[in-house]
Formats: structure tokens, C-alpha cells, sequence
């Protein structure tokens, strides 16, 4: 990244190359960036590019009305000391990502986490096995769909109201 590129620099630049496939949400504190999901690798190795070095996080939203999941991506930059968010929508019919194993290798126990938690795949994570539910058989458990109430019922009280 430049020496003091603001967050307004950062968006001009990916808005530039990208096109239409990203949409940009800002405050002070933190750079949003709504990306298609054909273009979040892209953009993706372009932040990093850029001096965005480290993958912090990667959270899902599950908006189980439009049937789709958001992934997250928190991006921080150490040299900047910038944050900023990569949101992509994918179907929730088609939970396929591609890893971003190769840009940070910090992304395999995060996607991991959402493997396991919401079902989605990550296409060349090397990695995808449970880290807690070792013999889970239900669908994921943070899947909005997943009735945590019944499963307790039937699994822990044979099925009866307590």
C-alpha cells in the first residue's frame, strides 16, 4: 500500500479496477466493500496487494429468507493501521467459496469454523474437518433452518417437553 493512502484512495483504486462489481459502504473507522462473488479473490489479492497483510476474521450472516449466506472478510493492514471488510453474498443452494488458504494462511481455521458451523465449502482448503462436532449428523448448527430447541428435546430427552 502506499505511504498514506486514505481509505478513500483504497476504494478509488478497487472501484477503478473492478468496476461494478463492488459497492462501497465507509465510515471513519472502518472501509466496507460489497463485492460480487465471481470477483472477491480478486479483490481479495488486490487488498492484499495493497498492504493489507492479515486476515483477521471471516464471519457468515445466514439470510435465510433470501436464500444466501454473506461471508465477511476482516482485512487489517499493520503498516496503514486500516481495517477493512470484504462482504460477498452466495447462495445458500450453492455454498461454494474458494479459499483464500493461498493469500492468507490465517483463512484455513476460519474456514473451517464456517464449514462446520453453516455448511459452506471452500474450494483448496486443504483442511475442512471438524474442529468441535466430531460425530454431528444434523445439518450445521448455525444455520438459521438448524432448531436447536428440538434437537436438545430428541437428543437429551427422548423427544418429550420438559
Amino acid at each position: 500500500m502506499g505511504e498514506d493512502k486514505t481509505s478513500r484512495d483504497i476504494v478509488s483504486e478497487i472501484k477503478e479496477k473492478f468496476g461494478e462489481s463492488v459497492a462501497h459502504v465507509s465510515n471513519e473507522a472502518i472501509t466496507t466493500l460489497l463485492v460480487d462473488k465471481a470477483k472477491v479473490f480478486e479483490v481479495a489479492l488486490t487488498l492484499k496487494e495493497k498492504g493489507f497483510d492479515h486476515l483477521s476474521d471471516v464471519t457468515v450472516v445466514d439470510y435465510i429468507k433470501e436464500k444466501e449466506f454473506e461471508l465477511i472478510y476482516h482485512l487489517w493492514s499493520h503498516r496503514a493501521k486500516r481495517r477493512v471488510m470484504l462482504k460477498t453474498r452466495v447462495q445458500r443452494s450453492e455454498a461454494l467459496m474458494k479459499s483464500f488458504t493461498s493469500l492468507w494462511s490465517s483463512a484455513q481455521m476460519h474456514e473451517r469454523e464456517c464449514h462446520e458451523m453453516f455448511g459452506l465449502n471452500f474450494d483448496g482448503n486443504p483442511d475442512l474437518s471438524p474442529l468441535l462436532l466430531e460425530d454431528w449428523d444434523e445439518i450445521p448448527p448455525l444455520r438459521k433452518d438448524f432448531d436447536s430447541r428440538k434437537y436438545v428435546l430428541e437428543k437429551f430427552y427422548g423427544g418429550e417437553r420438559e
